[in-house]
């Protein structure tokens, strides 16, 4: 494809995409051609505390929820949703720097409302599981957690 001038472009047509944070705009260049871009609101960068200092990743995020609880989950669909969750719940702090601490909270929050299987194996990486009496922990807060849901 020639390079487009998007300033030259006309805008043919323009919907919100499924996710109502996204506007997919077709747009037509003067010759003709068609292409579609996609608007989002720009969101400030987090700033996660380590020792590196580096910024919030999504993809980084993505990477590590798909290889440690992906498996529990029937699509890539529901994962991204999972993320975008997380994502939402972390910009929602209000904050501009987060903690690590802060996004796994977070994973384990959302874990816990979608897949309990994949929250204790989640948990039992994040919290650094060294024996049994620690599963049987986690498992007995779920346990008490469900419980509880179920009396209210």
């Amino acid at each position: 494809m020639s390079q487009l001038n998007i300033g030259d472009s006309r805008v043919v047509e323009s919907r919100e995409v499924s996710d109502g944070v996204t506007i997919r705009r077709r747009r037509e260049s003067p010759d003709g051609k068609r292409f579609t871009t996609y608007e989002r609101i720009e969101k400030p960068n987090l700033a996660v505390i380590k020792k590196n200092g580096s910024r919030f990743d999504r993809e980084k995020l993505a990477i590590a929820i798909k290889r440690s609880v992906g498996k529990f989950f029937s699509s890539e669909v529901e994962i991204e949703e999972m993320i975008d969750e997380i994502e939402s719940g972390l910009y929602a702090l209000g904050e501009n720097e987060i903690t690590s601490k802060q996004i796994g909270d977070k994973v384990l929050d959302e874990l816990a409302t979608r897949n309990e299987v994949a929250y204790v194996r989640f948990a039992s990486v994040y919290q650094d599981f060294k024996t049994l009496n620690d599963f049987l922990q986690i498992l007995e807060e779920r346990k008490r957690a469900n419980d509880e849901k179920k009396a209210a």
